[in-house]
């Protein structure tokens, strides 16, 4: 059996990046553990399903691909049961959206930024009838 295990976001900085993924997105903080060298272990995720490593750029290569990881496409789904909690939460924090709400054949969907520019889906699944 195999399973993608973490997916890497390089950030500019551990405590903020900390503090939006948790407060703001609502994701739990699993770890953050110091490696040595200025460096911290941090994963974050939702309560079910795929974790974030939080990744500090290290190096100026690094750092010019914060908020760009992918080429301005959306790179990041969050699946929720409660997307107008989530989504009045988020506005709340003044997180960036780049569109309205909208309803799609798969369920509710809204694209936003997170605190770097990183395009994100919001996205509450259609319930299967």
């Amino acid at each position: 059996m195999k399973r993608l295990a973490l997916t890497t976001l390089v950030v500019r900085d551990y405590d903020e990046a900390i503090a939006f993924f948790t407060d703001v997105v609502g994701l739990r903080l699993l770890e953050n553990n110091d490696v040595g060298g200025g460096k911290r272990w941090v994963v974050v995720a939702p309560e079910a399903g795929g974790s974030l490593l939080l990744a500090r750029a290290a190096n100026a290569e690094q750092s010019a691909r914060v908020g760009d990881q992918t080429g301005g496409r959306v790179g990041f789904f969050l699946h929720t049961d409660d997307f107008a909690g989530d989504y009045a939460r988020m506005q709340a924090a003044n997180v960036r959206f780049v569109e309205a709400p909208r309803q799609e054949k798969y369920g509710r969907v809204v694209v936003f930024l997170d605190l770097y520019g990183n395009r994100w889906d919001l996205i509450e699944p259609r319930a299967e009838a």
